[in-house]
């Protein structure tokens, strides 16, 4: 695999993106909106969003990447984009590993933007480490994006993609521990939420718990990272049919 070639392809959809202030806005700006949404509502319940806000940070960005990533991605295919730029020597392996940097950057922009706010603007008063923190909603955007490059290859269009979302989002925010904490899961329930992503976005932004206890749960999101970067890798079709 050629970093260079990575690169180019990485400049290519930032530059794409640079033109497109929707999807800008959806990356950047709704996540820091929605975050300020629930602070505000919480404002009568004192000590109420330094409880869900932090993990809010590592939902979120996983829902708003993984919903981006895999239009876009589908996009790409649909108007020939995609079969065009294979007959250049651009491998697939290439082609995800730019658009995973390019999307790496935009998460990283939108977690300090989000962690920044909040623990300012917003008066989030965390008992957590913040720059822990801004490293879980990192690693929650790079979910996202990854998610979205793997599943958008099953796809056919855009609104197939869309509807990912309830069959891929939902069942995680329902057994994360956003809603209800995971120890109180059925037993069966439990062993499965314990593996997902989301949760171990979410319970690594728990406080008070050991080096080890952190290192496990960035250990899960990393592994799923790799493995649906693989997956988005060795699946990727030229067009849509």
């Amino acid at each position: 695999m050629s970093l260079r070639r990575a690169l180019l392809t990485t400049r290519r959809i930032l530059q794409q993106l640079r033109h497109d202030p929707r999807t800008i806005g959806l990356l950047l700006l709704v996540p820091s909106a929605l975050v300020g949404l629930l602070a505000w509502s919480l404002t009568n319940d004192p000590g109420a969003f330094d409880s869900i806000g932090p993990r809010l940070l590592g939902v979120f960005p996983l829902v708003v990447m993984f919903l981006v990533t895999s239009v876009i991605t589908l996009r790409e295919r649909s108007v020939g984009t995609l079969e065009r730029l294979f007959t250049l020597p651009l491998t697939k392996a290439e082609f995800v590993a730019g658009y995973a940097i390019a999307f790496g950057a935009l998460a990283i922009v939108q977690s300090f933007l989000v962690s920044v706010l909040s623990y300012t603007w917003y008066g989030l008063a965390h008992q957590g480490v913040p720059w822990r923190i801004s490293v879980v909603a990192l690693c929650a955007g790079l979910l996202g994006t990854a998610f979205g490059l793997a599943l958008s290859a099953t796809a056919h269009s855009e609104f197939q993609a869309v509807q990912f979302m309830p069959a891929f989002i939902l069942p995680q925010l329902l057994l994360c521990g956003l809603i209800l904490p995971v120890s109180q899961l059925p037993s069966a329930l439990r062993l499965l939420a314990d593996v997902l992503p989301m949760t171990a976005a979410v319970h690594a932004i728990a406080p008070f718990q050991s080096n080890w206890y952190y290192v496990s749960q960035f250990a899960i999101m990393v592994g799923y990272i790799l493995v649906a970067l693989i997956v988005g890798a060795t699946t990727l079709r030229r067009t849509t049919k």
